[in-house]
């Protein structure tokens, strides 16, 4: 308690055991993933020869049965005349029969083996191994992994001072449980709690002097009105009041006021949560509002401590997915113009689309 730190200074570590397993489950998980990806654009080329293969069968069908059409076109007169015995006439004939169902088949080959491509090049087109949503997927596991491994080492998000510190050595931590609190003195500011009668005075951007009962009358703070509370403090009580009775006495309530401090005057003497304090608004200034502007920018506060774990995360994600990608023509996407085959001349027969 009451050590001072900077932003980014580790507060806990706490046992990475479990979060080094889960990362390296995450990362063996996106190397496999590569590599079936990988192997939905080798199955295209594969699919591609296939096809070839399957057009050179239906080619060689549609000769045998052109060749055995024109044999049965000859012997067909001659039977007739008897030059040609009907037994011959009927085995050439039966030949052709085989023939037209080998083409058939082939014709079938070639269409199924059409549409295996197409699924999968519906799995790949248009996109690299390092873009394919299950990758994507196997890699937000990773950044997941590896962000809660980083965490394991808990950083202070900003500069400030170490108040109800409550972890301790060996201690089993369970998730959401408060470890300690880093109080920033250097952005505090004053809720003062004015009594109702007199909000019609007050208005936004009011000069405020302060004095503190820990410094005394001789120190002055300076600050200007930065907000109206919205509500009394009794109306945002755990039990609020319930003034509905006949026997009700009117209570004055008290509205908080916050007052923006001057940040020089906070370095020189600096404050604690929860001190006592004696605020005094000039009141001669009224051209301002009553409520914050809706137009008017709310003051941000934030931290770059954690942005250097996501770069971190996004660098080991990279480099999993060059380790497994193979040669830059796997990483390719494979258009579907390139792996179809060129179709048949109008002579040929045409499959049906």
């Amino acid at each position: 308690d009451n050590d001072h730190v900077q932003a980014g200074q580790w507060l806990v570590r706490l046992d990475p055991t479990d979060a080094k397993i889960a990362l390296e489950q995450a990362e063996a998980q996106l190397a496999q993933t590569v590599r079936e990806v990988r192997t939905l654009y080798a199955n295209n080329r594969t699919q591609g020869a296939q096809i070839a293969l399957r057009e050179a069968d239906l080619a060689r069908a549609q000769a045998d049965l052109q060749r055995l059409q024109d044999d049965v076109t000859r012997r067909q007169p001659l039977v007739a005349s008897g030059a040609v015995g009907q037994e011959e006439f009927k085995h050439a004939t039966a030949q052709l029969a085989a023939a037209r169902s080998s083409a058939e088949a082939a014709r079938a080959a070639v269409l199924a083996a059409r549409e295996q491509l197409a699924a999968n090049q519906s799995l790949t087109e248009g996109i690299a191994v390092d873009q394919h949503p299950n990758v994507l997927r196997a890699s937000a596991r990773v950044r997941e992994a590896y962000v809660a491994l980083q965490r394991a080492e808990l950083q202070a998000p900003v500069a400030g001072y170490v108040a109800r510190r409550n972890v301790q050595l060996g201690q089993r931590v369970p998730a959401g449980s408060p470890l300690l609190s880093v109080i920033a003195l250097d952005q505090v500011w004053v809720d003062a709690n004015f009594k109702e009668s007199q909000l019609k005075n007050l208005r936004i951007g009011q000069p405020v002097e302060l004095s503190a009962d820990v410094y005394g009358k001789n120190v002055k703070y300076h600050g200007t009105i930065d907000g109206l509370g919205a509500g009394t403090g009794a109306a945002f009580a755990l039990l609020p009041a319930q003034n509905a009775t006949g026997n009700w006495i009117k209570v004055v309530q008290r509205v908080p006021v916050r007052v923006r401090l001057d940040a020089k005057e906070l370095v020189d003497h600096p404050l604690r949560l929860g001190l006592s304090m004696e605020a005094r608004v000039d009141v001669s200034q009224t051209d301002g509002r009553m409520l914050a502007d809706a137009a008017t920018a709310p003051q941000e506060v934030q931290t770059n401590v954690f942005e250097q774990d996501n770069r971190e995360a996004d660098a080991r994600v990279r480099q999993i997915i060059g380790q497994h990608s193979g040669p830059a023509a796997a990483r390719t996407a494979v258009s579907r113009a390139d792996k179809l085959p060129a179709a048949p001349a109008p002579g040929a027969l045409a499959l049906a689309h």
